[in-house]
């Protein structure tokens, strides 16, 4: 869809922003799977700081994912403070889940995707100046 984009996307790397949209939707899935998963170990009660911080990277990555695909009326400081709530945001649930990585592998798995959004947002923000 960015390459069709009609109009100049004002200097951002179209391949960084690319690549943080996609680790943002794909985090948001993992969040999602592995919330869900959480609920369904026989020690949920553990898990609640992990559920809760899988929902809020969740819905925080999917925001940002669409906020990213919008390009009309571009504002680099919404998008920065976004990235980096985003990037904040799936540090603390890839630390949280990978405090269960070792007995649950759907924690595991979230970690790892956040981890990688974390990267992504900001590998943006540093290519956005």
């Amino acid at each position: 869809m960015l390459e069709t984009y009609p109009a100049d996307l004002g200097g951002v790397d179209r391949e960084k922003l690319a690549r943080c949209i996609e680790e943002c939707l794909a985090c948001a899935h993992a969040c999602t799977a592995c919330a869900d998963a959480c609920l369904s170990e026989d020690q949920v009660s553990e898990l609640r700081k992990c559920i809760r911080t899988n929902l809020d990277c969740a819905d925080l990555c999917e925001t940002t994912g669409r906020v990213l695909s919008r390009h009309t009326g571009y504002d680099a400081n919404i998008t920065r403070a976004l990235l980096e709530a985003c990037a904040q945001t799936c540090k603390a649930c890839a630390d949280e889940c990978g405090r269960h990585a070792d007995h649950h592998d759907h924690c595991r798995v979230c970690a790892d995707a956040c981890r990688r959004c974390e990267q992504a947002c900001r590998d943006l923000i540093t290519s956005l100046g």
